[in-house]
């Protein structure tokens, strides 16, 4: 792509990459996943005075605007953060410089040798794949591109060789995952005469059903045999799984395998938190590669010294920002958590400064979404949101007291982006920064109206404002700055229209993955319907019918994203991978709950082991 640097590019006055619903809703509500089986809502539209909540939740504070009266605000209870930022600004950054530096190299020119030494056989496949699942294939890029595209070239010439199921669908697989159009009907070849899958490859083929499996996750709208073939291999996959469970056989690696696709299949796994674990699991194996293996370790353990050091960056200027559990009493204080976010987004070395932008911008999300839901009055909430429209400093006199230091750390942080993106770019980037936030805040009083009058919306309605809410327009707008090496108009067009698939699906995904996971907690506190509880309302469906609904849209929203080429795209590859990676994330967050907010033992697993624990060497 042939890019042209831009110098100014008059941005329109209401700005979003979501700017118009109806992006959503033809290109989503118009198939008819969300069409309610039946329809019974009751919408209150008579405004309360106060929240509807119990005293639990509740708490008496004093009226910003007076001494004398009292308001009734909930209160989310949140506990305070457990990585304190003493223990934060001690983490060692062991894995840096000499001799690390030596010995990984010399081990990655031990790897790129036994890559490219190879001949295309099905053992070349087979190496790809444990690089990418050891979380090093990133060093490899332009060799297995390259591998990959001689592979294409005989598929489209005919020359390959006659795969069994097994290698048909792992080199499908990486060639679809590499941006490359290989049919679908490449797997009829394993159908009977009435067009099912052949009945012998349940008998003896385990290996080729699980990667089948995992091929089938690359489906896109239209293509049935790849639906197919989900639906068989995952009946087959689950009856293997009961069979190994009534012989009580524990430690077969494959049956290790099939459990861990059947809990998530590989395409939709984040990178970092896939490495972690199939380390762990390769090196259990009695046919694993000494030289992969402490190469994945010692690769695992200098990225992790390079996420401390970029997470002591962040917790300084989180520190300096006074935002901190001991200010924002009735907020979260989860700024590492907002860290492990950018981890799984983009988790290269080369992307530290990604990481230390991205993560203040999750961590303001947190704090003045937790305004919105929680400790506002709508009166107040009017009032920061006319702030953040006007974007000017004069406004802070007219905020109440707890909304001052939120604005102005707002305020102070986009401006210095604002900076960084003019010294990179040459490019004045401060109004698709800040309209981004209005925006945002608009959709947050939105649903803030929504709760103060009793208001509950159809899942559509809910849809066209959640899916901005949970603000996937800014973490997208600052990450085009971020990753873009050359902005165009093109690409700047694009984004301003919410033309761009990988946006607007993962955005979507994003919300649907965190009502999953965080709706139950939310409406104990008084919050909002979510999509799980609007589904309901609206279909008269139990929550189990509801949730796995919901579970069905994400996997038509991977259909969408799967359709997004991005290795030919308007966008850079980095910045459409970034789309991506923020659904990954998203399904890995939520995947046992509430993981932003919540600090249980699923949380304080992943960030010690995708930040704070390196692997033994």
């Amino acid at each position: 792509m042939h890019c042209m640097a831009v110098r100014h590019f008059a941005p329109s006055s209401s700005l979003s990459i979501f700017s118009s619903t109806n992006n959503i809703n033809n290109h989503f509500f118009g198939r008819e996943i969300f069409t309610p089986k039946t329809s019974n809502i009751t919408t209150k539209k008579s405004r309360s005075s106060r929240p509807n909540c119990n005293p639990i939740q509740c708490s008496l504070a004093k009226s910003p605007s007076s001494d004398t009266s009292t308001i009734v605000r909930r209160s989310a209870n949140y506990d305070p953060p457990i990585w304190s930022f003493d223990f934060i600004q001690s983490l060692p950054c062991k894995y840096k410089g000499e001799p690390y530096t030596s010995r990984s190299n010399k081990l990655k020119e031990e790897v790129k040798k036994m890559l490219v030494g190879m001949e295309n056989s099905l053992v070349q496949l087979e190496l790809i794949d444990t690089l990418q699942r050891l979380g090093i294939s990133y060093h490899f890029e332009n060799e297995i591109i390259s591998i990959l595209k001689e592979y294409f070239t005989n598929i489209s010439t005919n020359k390959n060789p006659k795969y069994d199921l097994y290698a048909t669908a792992l080199e499908f697989r990486l060639l679809r995952e590499y941006g490359y159009e290989v049919p679908q009907e490449i797997f009829n070849d394993f159908k009977d005469e009435t067009g099912k899958f052949k009945a012998s490859i349940k008998n003896d083929d385990i290996k080729g059903v699980l990667a089948l499996y995992e091929a089938s996750f690359y489906v896109k709208n239209g293509e049935n045999i790849l639906e197919e073939a989900r639906v068989f291999t995952t009946e087959y996959l689950k009856r293997y799984v009961m069979m190994i469970d009534q012989n009580m056989i524990l430690n077969d690696n494959m049956a290790i395998l099939v459990r861990h696709a059947l809990e998530m299949p590989l395409h939709w796994r984040t990178i970092r938190a896939e490495a972690k674990w199939f380390i762990e699991e390769y090196e259990k194996t009695q046919d694993k590669n000494g030289t992969l293996l402490e190469f994945a370790k010692l690769d695992f353990n200098m990225l992790q010294s390079i996420f401390q050091e970029d997470l002591k960056h962040v917790s300084r200027w989180w520190e300096h920002s006074k935002l901190g559990k001991n200010k924002m009493v009735y907020a979260r204080d989860r700024l590492v958590e907002a860290f492990l976010w950018q981890v799984g987004i983009r988790f290269e070395p080369q992307f530290s400064h990604f990481r230390r932008i991205s993560a203040r911008i999750y961590a303001l999300i947190t704090i003045i979404d937790d305004i919105y839901d929680v400790y506002g009055t709508l009166e107040e909430l009017e009032l920061f949101t006319k702030a953040v429209e006007r974007w000017d400093a004069k406004t802070i006199d007219e905020l109440p007291d707890y909304m001052k230091l939120p604005f102005f750390t707002l305020f102070n942080t986009v401006n210095e982006m604002a900076y960084d993106v003019l010294e990179e770019h040459n490019f004045v980037s401060v109004e698709y920064l800040k309209n981004s936030w209005a925006e945002l805040c608009r959709c947050y009083l939105e649903e803030a109206k929504w709760f103060y009058s009793g208001y509950k919306p159809t899942l559509k309605k809910y849809i066209e404002n959640a899916s901005l809410s949970i603000g996937g327009q800014i973490i997208f707008v600052y990450a085009f700055f971020s990753l873009t090496k050359s902005i165009t108009n093109e690409a700047l067009e694009s984004l301003q229209e919410g033309h761009h698939a990988a946006c607007r699906q993962g955005s979507l995904m994003l919300r649907l993955a965190d009502d999953l996971g965080t709706s139950s907690d939310e409406l104990k506190r008084g919050d909002i319907p979510k999509s799980v509880q609007c589904y309901m309302h609206e279909t008269g469906v139990s929550e189990d019918e509801a949730r796995e609904h919901i579970k069905f849209l994400i996997s038509e929203i991977w259909k969408e994203m799967n359709d997004e080429d991005e290795y030919n795209s308007i966008f850079s590859k980095e910045f459409v991978q970034a789309c991506k990676n923020l659904g990954r994330m998203s399904l890995f967050m939520y995947q046992h709950g509430d993981g932003h907010a919540s600090q249980d033992s699923h949380s304080r697993k992943r960030i010690s082991d995708l930040i704070i624990n390196p692997i033994p060497l």
